[in-house]
């Protein structure tokens, strides 16, 4: 099956698929750091990293991926000796909870049922029960790519007000900012964590920070202070060399202003629509390969299925063998289980810089692989998937 020549098709949740455009930007040489047309075009990047996440605060940038500004976002907020409500629903949470523990931050977790997402209620009963509003935080993930999960931050956010409960809410945006719909404002987020390297469409490096007034209160009122993740050294918008506390990311910025014009653009709203057509397209041929087989999605409820990554179960399949023809004899990489979820799932990234064709491509060569495994589905998933997106755009 010598069919893996050609353009290689990374459909993993993250990094993503660049756009072109975005990797030409990036391709120049170093320039000043210190004046001209860098300072103006990262200060013209502010304005769009607040619509994207619907927020009027100034974004905080760092030179990092998540786990840096996940470690930007404790010690901002939280002394040692403080404890944190961590909502588990997959990988993510955890890392972000490990990253708190590091820093001598104490973590109670509260479990999401079985393949589905986080419980509101339950979130409101524990926080109840917190009646010397000992936990001084909330922090949950948006979409983990892990289990394949989209969380409603809204919901929670109502939890979190009908519980009176003082405890910041701080989420994580890195698979869903760019990718479905986030209100960090109107839902009263406290602390949004994201990257530039899945639904902002550029390579990873670039981490940010959106903060409410009550997180930059928490800050001033901390006895420990960091000298390079401290976001107060970032708040001031004249002060460009605070702004990365050294050297700028020169390509970076000319990259994440390329994606970001891609963005505005085709228009959030529309960015969210084709991701939610997208992924209604992964789960109808999800859905059709295992009318007579074990594959199904890894949540159960497709309300609470992420619209950038899909996590299959594969039962008796094994998925390493799966991903290795599509990888060695196709020429698709999909995506490897992670954490609990290694041994018995596969995963499709469908965010960011990603069509029908591309999308039908991976599903059709991951139909190709089953049937070169001689797996138990029923074939016909692509015509599903395209059924299904045509009826998600109509």
């Amino acid at each position: 099956m010598p069919l893996a020549n050609g353009r290689h098709f990374l459909s993993i949740p993250g990094p993503t698929v660049f756009p072109d455009a975005v990797l030409q930007a990036m391709h120049r040489p170093a320039i000043n750091i210190y004046d001209g047309e860098l300072v103006e075009m990262t200060y013209s990047i502010f304005p769009d990293l607040q619509k994207v996440a619907r927020t009027e605060g100034t974004p905080l940038i760092y030179i990092s991926n998540g786990h840096g500004v996940w470690e930007a976002s404790v010690v901002n907020t939280l002394d040692e000796g403080d404890k944190v409500l961590v909502l588990e629903s997959g990988r993510f949470a955890v890392g972000w909870a490990e990253t708190a523990e590091a820093f001598g931050v104490e973590v109670e977790y509260l479990h999401a049922p079985d393949r589905a997402g986080v419980d509101p209620q339950m979130v409101e009963d524990r926080l109840r029960a917190d009646t010397n509003h000992e936990l001084k935080a909330v922090l949950v993930v948006q979409i983990d790519t892990a289990s394949g999960v989209w969380n409603d931050i809204a919901a929670i956010r109502k939890a979190i007000d009908a519980a009176g409960h003082p405890a910041l809410y701080m989420v994580d945006c890195m698979a869903s900012l760019g990718c479905v719909p986030y209100e960090h404002d109107a839902w009263g987020v406290d602390v949004t964590t994201s990257g530039c390297q899945k639904g902002l469409m550029t390579p990873p490096g670039l981490g940010f920070l959106h903060v409410s007034e009550k997180a930059k209160a928490a800050r001033n009122a901390l006895s420990r202070k960091s000298y390079y993740w401290d976001w107060n050294r970032r708040m001031d918008p004249q002060v460009f060399y605070e702004n990365f506390c050294g050297t700028a990311p020169v390509q970076h910025i000319y990259g994440l202003r390329k994606a970001l014009d891609m963005i505005v653009e085709e228009g959030l709203e529309n960015v969210w629509a084709r991701h939610a057509a997208i992924a209604k397209g992964v789960r109808a041929a999800v859905a059709h390969w295992g009318q007579d087989g074990p594959l199904e999605m890894n949540i159960r409820n497709d309300a609470e299925c992420s619209d950038s990554v899909s996590a299959i179960l594969t039962g008796s399949i094994d998925p390493t063998v799966l991903r290795k023809i599509a990888e060695d004899k196709l020429g698709v990489t999909l995506g490897n289980g992670l954490g609990q979820f290694a041994a018995s799932t596969f995963r499709i990234g469908h965010m960011g810089h990603v069509n029908a064709p591309m999308i039908l491509g991976a599903l059709g060569v991951t139909e190709m692989a089953l049937s070169e495994m001689k797996a138990p589905f029923t074939p016909g998933g692509v015509e599903a998937a395209a059924k299904a997106m045509v009826g998600g755009v109509a």
